[in-house]
């Protein structure tokens, strides 16, 4: 007997199980099991501290990110770098490594689903919350040297630029009310949202014009940038290619095991309609 689970408040909505189920499943793994559990960033170290040898990793999502890279005894440089972690594995001495997937899932969509070309020096990111802070270590990781954060107060933007300088990227934290859309998106190779629908909604076309865009928002679906986007015939990643790409690592330090990609996405893709094709390469 084997357990995970995926940590958060709200988590009812989690498609996580979905994904990890079907790895499961995939694997031969019958005494497996993966639940929701329902617990906040305060309440989230208590509740890992107390939990059994059967508990072999958990996937934490908002807001316990931050509460689970303090609560390992061990953690992997990225998860560092982001300064938290979505994923927690337990150690053979009886703790937990934390991870931050969260990078992979970035790097995977744009590579997938928004067809990422190496090359351009310039990432732009709306936004500059926890989603925001692996952003910018999966634009490191794919070449970008800098990166413009676009958000509405600039002093909010200080652990995500923190980040960023981090993993050696230029950083220029831009006030959303003073930006020239047109322009950020005519220099960037990447554009990647991580605001609600209704702020981008104004400068949907002009930010649609960047040659690849993720926008992390995956329901209601379609977004209003995801339209643009597909309007002009572009380059889109959607943040339910982050959520698959993201599991595939979860389900390898959770098993030992490679993970059955194509499963996982076609599990994902019925459980959510088949409203994207979710490629994986």
């Amino acid at each position: 007997m084997r357990r995970a689970a995926v940590l958060g408040s709200p988590v009812a909505h989690s498609l996580s199980p979905v994904l990890h189920e079907a790895a499961y499943r995939a694997l031969g793994l019958p005494g497996w099991s993966y639940d929701r559990v329902e617990v906040d960033a305060e309440g989230l170290p208590g509740f890992v501290s107390g939990l059994g040898p059967e508990w072999v990793g958990l996937s934490v999502t908002m807001p316990g990110k931050r509460a689970a890279l303090r609560c390992a005894a061990e953690s992997t440089p990225r998860a560092r770098l982001v300064g938290a972690a979505n994923t927690l594995v337990r150690l053979g001495s009886g703790g937990w490594r934390a991870d931050c997937t969260d990078v992979d899932g970035v790097v995977g969509a744009l590579r997938a689903a928004g067809g990422f070309v190496p090359g351009g020096r310039t990432g732009v990111v709306l936004g500059a919350g926890g989603t925001a802070a692996a952003v910018v270590a999966a634009l490191a990781d794919l070449g970008v040297t800098d990166v413009r954060l676009v958000v509405r107060e600039p002093a909010r933007a200080t652990e995500t630029a923190t980040s960023a300088e981090r993993a050696g990227l230029g950083v220029r934290v831009l006030r959303w009310a003073e930006v020239d859309f047109a322009g950020l998106a005519a220099e960037a190779a990447v554009l990647v949202s991580t605001v609600p629908p209704d702020a981008v909604r104004p400068h949907r076309a002009e930010l649609a014009a960047a040659p690849c865009v993720l926008d992390v928002i995956y329901h209601p679906w379609p977004t209003p940038l995801a339209d643009a986007v597909r309007e002009r015939g572009g380059r889109l990643a959607t943040g339910l290619d982050m959520l698959l790409h993201q599991a595939f690592g979860q389900v390898e330090q959770f098993t030992g095991r490679p993970a059955p990609r194509a499963a996982m996405r076609d599990a994902l893709r019925e459980a959510t309609d088949r409203i994207l094709p979710l490629p994986i390469g």
